[in-house]
This record gives C-alpha cells, structure tokens and sequence, in this order.
C-alpha cells in the first residue's frame, strides 16, 4: 500500500497498517512536520481515536496542555465563560501536532514493513490502461504514482492524504463541493516567554473576542506561546500597517488590552494569512484509490476538527482495509462509514459560525449582549455547552467502545 502525506491521516494510518504486518510506503514531499500553524486541539472524539491507536496518555514527550475552558467577551464585556470538560469524559486537549506526527512515525518506522520517503513530491497517478473505457467499469484503476524526480511507485492501492488542495484528488477527476467560508484568518505567534503573563491571565482557557476594533481568538499553545487568530471576511485586504498590538487591545476587555499592550513588539510574530476552504469530495475513491482527511473533506478550522476528523477516518479506514478481500467494496464501506460523521460536523459548524458572523457584523446585537450580560450569559453558556456535544464528541463511533481502553483523566 502506498500512503501519501504524512499528517495526521496518513501518519495514523501507516502506523496501524504496518502493525498488522502490512506493507506500506509513505510517501511525504516535506522532511519534517514543523509547519507552522498546525491544528492542535484533540476533541474528545480525537482523543478516542489516539486510544484506538495506542496512543492514549500521551507520551510525556509529546508537548500537550488541558484545555480548562472557554471564554467569550463582547465589546469588553465578559459575555460567559464554560469549565471544561463542559459534560464529556475528557477535556480538549492541546498538543503539539508536529510531536504528534513524529511519534506516529517513530512507532511505525519499528514496524518491519513500513517505509517512508521524505523530501518527495508525488506530481502524478499512474493507471492502468487495460481498465479505460471496459463496459461497466470504472474508466481505469489507479495503480500507483509518479515522483517529482520522474521515478515511480507502484502500488495496488494509493491512499491520498495530500491534504485540502489534494493533487491526487484533482489528478483522479474527483470533484470538490466547496462551500462558501465566512472568514480567512490571520494568523499570529506570541512567543514566550514574553507573553507568559498574557498566559497566566488566559488561565487555560480558549478566548473568543469580539468587538468594535475587530475580532479575534487567543490561547496558549501546548509548547507554550500564545496563539492569535485575526478574523477577515474572504479576500479582505488586511488593515494598513500599523501596531497589531494597539488593534488587538482596542478591541478587548481592558485587563487583557492592558496585557497586550505591554507585549513586546518582538514577541509577536505574523501575520500569516490561512484562506479557509471547506467542502466536501462527491466521492471519496476509484478503483486503486482512497481520498482520506482533507483531501475528502476540508474542514472549518473551527474546533479544530481537521486533526480530529483526520484521525478517526484513519482508524475506520485501517479496520476495513485490514485483510480486506474485496478492494473495492472496502474502499466504498469507508466512505459509507465516514461521510455521516463529516457531513453532520460541517451542518454543527456552519451554524455554530453563522452565529458568530452574526455578531461580528453587528455592533447593535453585540451591545446588547455585553449590556446584558449578567443576566443572560448564564443562559447562553448553558446552551452554548449543549450546541458543543457532537463538535466534541463526534457525531457515531469509529469502533466499538468495549474494545478501547478507558480514557485516563488529564494529568
């Protein structure tokens, strides 16, 4: 089996399949996993996927932080805070994804039939032609991949996890049904330890703030900065030069303005811009082919849920492709098993981000709420907390609760 790109999908399923003695090759254009800006919050439904995978605890060197709760401040005003585990059996969980990835490959490079080229772009499929144009078959079956340097790997079965702009996907003529995203993100790093006083206002928690100068969400990462995320509507042209710090603060309650004018310049790193894509593949495979991850379905990077999607069709995907008899028949029960769960999460974070858009458009509703605060956040934090069960629990299960070990609580 050949496997292309080692996040989170490829990497767990690699590692799952090559401890059932499989043969597998992972195939990976960059030589490490240190982009910047990975999704780094596992939901409970995450969590049960590293559980499924052996993974839970997590190893102590995987960099990794509780998450203790949320925080939604309206034009300076407190709106609600929610304590964390907000009703399941683990809290979000933050880790540092690139420590992930290389943990995943550690085990599998141990596992006698697993291989991984690093630093090799995979540019084109290879078919078979015999299969083109056969009277009731697919137009022809993928039976491997052409690398950037003009070699090739055959395999019978390519898995593509190449991520939300899938070459493979685009190679293979599989369609894409995008959806139209709300915002781009600009994307900030508040390094320590100069920004360890914002973290310890932050107490663990992820904050969401929106108000007239902008809006925005911060927490601490598990390596121990402070991330910030700028919300910009699609193909908005970032505000002129200027201090970032003095926007972030006109913007925030003034304990926090007052911390984020006292950062050092230097601290703070950005922006990088990430346009949002979300969508949805029309289907997921051909004949020598598995679309996995993003390049089935990119996700909102609302709740993270790219990580946490990503590892649980890696595990449904290994347990039907594990001895499986029939290629095909696998390749269409994964699919049948992981579009539900995909489509009911983009339904949960469509609406949840309407709402949101809803107040960062509008300055009257959102004077309003900070008016009322007091007496209404308590209402909106306990149905904010309901609207969150199947974001972070996931929407069915992705193998039977008997067979995982309990979830520890966090340490």
């Amino acid at each position: 089996m050949l496997i292309v790109g080692g996040g989170p999908a490829g990497a767990a399923l690699a590692l799952q399949l090559a401890r059932r003695g499989g043969a597998v090759t992972l195939v990976e254009a960059s030589r490490d996993a240190g982009r910047q800006f990975r999704g780094e919050a596992l939901m409970p439904s995450g969590l049960d996927a590293l559980a499924a995978l052996e993974l839970w605890p997590l190893p102590a060197a995987i960099p990794q932080r509780p998450l203790h709760g949320w925080r939604f401040a309206v034009q300076g005003q407190t709106l609600f805070e929610a304590q964390e585990p907000l009703g399941s059996r683990q809290p979000c969980t933050l880790i540092d994804q690139p420590a992930l990835l290389q943990e995943l490959g550690a085990r599998a490079k141990a596992c006698p039939g697993m291989q991984r080229l690093s630093g090799r772009a995979v540019v084109d499929l290879l078919w078979d032609p015999s299969t083109a144009g056969a009277p009731g078959r697919e137009p022809a079956r993928v039976t491997g991949v052409v690398l950037s340097d003009g070699s090739k790997l055959r395999a019978d079965l390519v898995v593509a996890c190449d991520g939300r702009s899938s070459l493979l996907r685009q190679k293979a003529g599989l369609a894409l049904e995008q959806e139209r995203s709300p915002i781009d993100v600009l994307w900030f790093e508040l390094a320590a330890p100069a920004s360890a006083e914002l973290a310890r206002w932050l107490e663990g928690r992820f904050l969401t703030v929106l108000g007239d100068g902008g809006s925005f969400a911060l927490f601490q990462s598990a390596r121990g900065a402070v991330q910030l995320g700028w919300a910009l509507d699609p193909g908005e042209r970032p505000p002129a030069a200027g201090d970032w710090r003095e926007r972030w603060a006109a913007a925030s309650p003034a304990a926090l303005a007052l911390l984020l004018r006292r950062l050092p310049a230097e601290a703070c790193s950005g922006p990088v811009r990430l346009s949002v894509q979300v969508g949805l593949a029309e289907r997921w495979w051909r004949p020598g082919l598995l679309l996995l991850g993003d390049a089935a379905h990119p996700m909102s990077p609302l709740r993270a849920q790219g990580i946490n999607m990503a590892l649980r069709d890696a595990v449904v995907a290994a347990e039907h492709l594990a001895g499986a008899n029939n290629q095909e028949a696998a390749l269409e029960a994964i699919e049948r098993a992981r579009r539900p769960e995909i489509l009911t999460i983009q339904a949960l974070q469509r609406q949840e981000g309407a709402r949101g858009e809803r107040l960062r458009h509008s300055r009257p509703l959102r004077q309003l709420l900070a008016a009322s605060a007091r007496w209404i956040g308590p209402l909106l934090a306990r149905r904010w907390s309901a609207d969150q069960r199947q974001l972070r629990d996931g929407a069915g299960t992705i193998t039977p609760t008997a067979s995982l070990p309990p979830l520890p609580g966090p340490r």
